[in-house]
């Protein structure tokens, strides 16, 4: 009779430990979609964003809250706005949940005026985040430049990838490079396709100088019909010169920011840059000489 118990109370527990071990491996593996929040917003204001992105104030505990400070937008902006333009309060949240992979990068904006969420896209891969949807919401109307930093920190955070400060420096240049250049252009949507495909064209062809850059802009300029002054020339070919040295891979790069690209591929615009076009022809010309003398 003792042996029975024994064999029954072990089969409970080991039950018990196996109901335990799961509920373990689920927690494990349960991510909790993360908040950025701006380290200076009241109590009023933080109210507010929290409601246009969707979360109860009653259920924080179901996110991973991080915060980012003025300090830490001055960090990564300073060198592409100036300081009256940051400001000196951090306001601007963001709300970063991963997605499956290969379902690329989706954002959102609300009270954000002059960055889009096109412009959020192509930044955001250029860091090198992946497979996310971000919501980026102002309190009130704010330009929402700051917003990119508290989202690649959130992400870091969030996947225990590492952003490195090259791609952190360079996503930030670029959101500030394309949000000058639609201001001049009265065209936001122009200019986040126009960057996008001057970054494809550079990737696919691993061009390094700015010689090479600037032929691609030209080629760009009249792919699109965008006109551009000589020292944005200047800002774009620098941009691109930080962003080639990021060992992109260009089909992730599309695969993430899909919408824009996509959309560049239903105008029928080559993306194949100049080089590539190049080189097509001359192993065209190489493998009819081959022919010829064997």
């Amino acid at each position: 009779m003792f042996k029975k118990k024994l064999v029954a109370l072990s089969a409970i527990m080991i039950a018990g430990l196996m109901t335990f071990q799961a509920n373990v491996s689920a927690d494990a593996v349960e991510e909790k979609p993360y908040l950025s929040l701006g380290a200076d917003l009241s109590a009023s204001q933080k109210s507010k964003v929290l409601e246009l992105l969707g979360v109860k104030e009653n259920e924080l505990d179901q996110y991973k809250v991080v915060k980012v400070t003025n300090k830490d937008e001055h960090k990564y902006l300073d060198d592409y706005l100036d300081s009256s333009v940051i400001g000196t309060h951090a306001l601007s949240s963001v709300l970063i949940e991963k997605r499956d992979k290969g379902e690329g990068i989706d954002v959102t904006t609300k009270n954000i005026t002059y960055c889009t969420a096109g412009m959020y896209e192509n930044a955001l891969t250029t860091a090198g985040v992946t497979d996310a949807n971000v919501t980026v919401a102002g309190p009130f109307n704010i330009t929402g430049t700051a917003a990119l930093v508290g989202a690649m920190n959130a992400y870091e955070d969030m996947t225990g990838e590492n952003i490195s400060s090259e791609s952190k420096d360079a996503a930030t240049n670029e959101l500030v490079v394309t949000s000058k250049l639609a201001d001049q252009l009265n065209d936001s949507e122009k200019a986040e396709q126009f960057l996008a495909l001057i970054k494809e064209k550079v990737l696919s062809d691993d061009v390094k100088t700015k010689e090479d850059i600037n032929t691609i802009i030209d080629e760009c300029s009249k792919d699109l019909d965008v006109n551009i002054t000589d020292d944005q020339r200047e800002q774009i070919a620098e941009l691109m010169q930080k962003i080639n040295k990021l060992d992109l891979n260009v089909n992730d790069l599309k695969e993430q920011a899909s919408k824009i690209y996509d959309k560049l591929s239903e105008m029928d615009i080559d993306a194949q840059g100049i080089f590539a076009k190049i080189k097509t022809v001359l192993s065209s010309i190489f493998a009819a000489l081959s022919g010829l003398l064997q």
